[in-house]
């Protein structure tokens, strides 16, 4: 159920008890509220997908002009990391190094 957050998180117990090595939040940008919650409540790594839907809807957006790229997708992958993912799967996973790298970032 999408809109049941506690579930998330008996899920994740089962997970834990199944022998996860991390557990994996997909789609990540809708549930930054799931991460936090399995973050503050699990000592698993904690995984966001930013699946290819998303990425087709920042894409699309930033061809008709009305975002930036380069912003909105590091705005992304930080939105991500500030709620306590600890990994990050994204399509834009080689962009986002070179933007990043080239802002001295890392």
């Amino acid at each position: 159920d999408p809109a049941n957050g506690r579930e998330a998180l008996i899920e994740a117990d089962l997970d834990a008890m199944e022998g996860a090595d991390m557990l994996m939040v997909k789609p990540g940008m809708p549930y930054l509220d799931v991460i936090r919650r399995l973050k503050d409540h699990s000592d698993l790594p904690i995984a966001a997908y930013h699946v290819s839907g998303e990425y087709a809807m920042i894409k699309a957006a930033c061809e008709r002009g009305w975002l930036n790229e380069k912003d909105v997708v590091l705005e992304t992958l930080t939105c991500f990391k500030r709620a306590g993912a600890d990994i990050i799967l994204t399509y834009y996973a080689k962009q986002a190094a070179q933007w990043m790298k080239e802002d001295g970032l890392y």
